[in-house]
């Protein structure tokens, strides 16, 4: 199944100009067929799999710092 750029968006949840930005750079994979751009979905979830994982520092219990 392929996305187009708008449905890439809606189903990624990222902006329009980091798709396009992710294309651009080589980490996103995307097809053309005639003006169209085309995002695979296993293209997709494979970039959105690869994006940095989020690591939060947790606060102590009370709600202070060190």
């Amino acid at each position: 199944m392929g996305f187009s750029i708008n449905d890439a968006v809606l189903a990624s949840g990222l902006g329009r100009d980091m798709i396009y930005g992710a294309i651009r750079d080589g980490r996103l994979k995307a097809r053309k067929v005639g003006r169209r751009t085309l995002i695979l979905r296993a293209d997709l979830e494979a970039y959105l799999c690869n994006l940095p994982t989020l690591e939060l520092n947790r606060a102590p219990r009370g709600g202070r710092r060190p």
